[in-house]
């Protein structure tokens, strides 16, 4: 796999698919992916056909062409067509999975990171306070080893029983740590901890099915790394927990009802559903394991190649089970939001290479890096060269 991570012949026919701005260097591809040209082509007939035929095509065909393609999603996931409902992005997915659990009871609490996503965070505070839970918030230590993590968080649960709802983030939108879903699932499962578990990142950057995670609840983005258009997510809830997630308050289903009852989007873009078929074409003719090895591979040269320079500090671990394609790094010292907005500031007015800063990690702001299959080793050697450069200005 790493033979073909680094293989340029096989790269360069894959980047050309890709129409990127020549302005910068991209290094913020975190936030959402560039579609691919045929992606982009199939999104753009799309978008004519339902805008031109309207709603005599959504009330009559567009039910009949979406089928397919939910079940297709489905067994490429691992999962049942009956457990997966389309959403517009992971965000409205773990809304809908944390503000519908249901078994939470005054006196219980839930548990987050300091890694998890802000939103969501919020979502959990929210829900705590509604149902007179409380809330536990843990910092996860940096730098950080595989077995750290995972104690980390048994810690974490023995020291508060009255956990029951324990949010989980695959990888990190701050510093792109990816912990051991299953191996926690499984150990929170014996402390009477159920998971709702935040795949925004995950799905298209690493190679996984649902069974590797072996979780319950699952809030996924389609429009990251999978290279849909934007609007694309999905919730997952495992068959026999579905009655442990309420309907939305917009429907009322006789019973428990289906996975389609627990979120009410009303009009969401025909287009961009139809569009995740080609989506999934291309991302399977890349191939879901050679896409994780060469974002994987693009990340090491210049996230290892900094990590001897004792004046930065490299937020994900070299082991590669604790880290895709995001890495995020602080100058020493530097720690402050403004401090990283101006690292992000030098480093598009004087090298032309765009990134991102992140807060909210306990140990302090940083800037996230994020390379995807159109950038290049080329591209990754300017990042390391003005890192160096800003380095020896401070």
């Amino acid at each position: 796999m790493q033979q073909i991570a680094s293989d340029e012949a096989v790269w360069r026919p894959i980047v050309a698919q890709y129409d990127v701005t020549p302005d910068v260097v991209n290094f913020e591809n975190g936030y959402w992916g560039l579609m691919a040209k045929p992606v982009l082509e199939a999104f753009i007939r799309n978008t004519e056909k339902v805008n031109r035929n309207n709603s005599w095509y959504a009330r009559r065909d567009y039910y009949a062409e979406i089928q397919p393609i939910h079940a297709r999603i489905a067994d490429f996931l691992g999962a049942g067509a009956d457990e997966i409902v389309f959403t517009r992005n992971a965000t409205e997915s773990l809304q809908a999975l944390v503000g519908g659990y249901n078994r939470l009871k005054p006196g219980d609490a839930v548990m987050y990171s300091d890694l998890d996503y802000d939103s969501i965070q919020t979502a959990m505070d929210t829900k705590a306070e509604r149902e007179g839970a409380s809330v536990v918030r843990i910092d996860i230590p940096e730098p950080v080893t595989y077995d750290q993590l995972i104690d980390t968080y048994r810690q974490a649960l023995a020291a508060n029983p009255k956990v029951r709802l324990l949010l989980l983030t695959h990888i990190s939108h701050r510093t792109g740590l990816m912990i051991p879903v299953r191996e926690i699932v499984e150990m929170a499962r014996g402390f009477g901890v159920d998971c709702i578990v935040d795949a925004a990142h995950s799905w298209g950057q690493t190679d996984f099915r649902m069974e590797d995670l072996g979780a319950d609840f699952v809030g996924f983005n389609l429009h990251k790394w999978i290279g849909a258009p934007i609007g694309a997510g999905l919730i997952y809830i495992r068959q026999d927990r579905l009655a442990d997630i309420s309907p939305d308050i917009s429907e009322r289903p006789e019973g428990v009802g289906t996975i389609y009852h627990r979120i009410h989007t009303g009009t969401t873009n025909f287009a961009t559903f139809l569009t995740l078929k080609d989506a999934l074409d291309f991302h399977e003719l890349v191939g879901p394991a050679h896409k994780a090895a060469r974002v994987a591979y693009l990340r090491d040269l210049w996230a290892e190649e900094m990590r001897g320079d004792d004046r930065i500090e490299i937020l994900t671990p070299s082991d590669p089970r604790l880290h895709a394609a995001i890495t995020s790094f602080r100058f020493k010292g530097k720690t402050s939001v403004d401090d990283n907005k101006a690292i992000v500031k030098a480093l598009v007015e004087k090298h032309g290479i765009f990134a991102v800063h992140r807060d909210g990690v306990h140990k302090g702001a940083c800037v996230r890096v994020t390379p995807t299959l159109y950038n290049t080793p080329d591209q990754c050697f300017q990042l390391v060269r003005a890192l160096r450069s800003l380095l020896s200005e401070a």
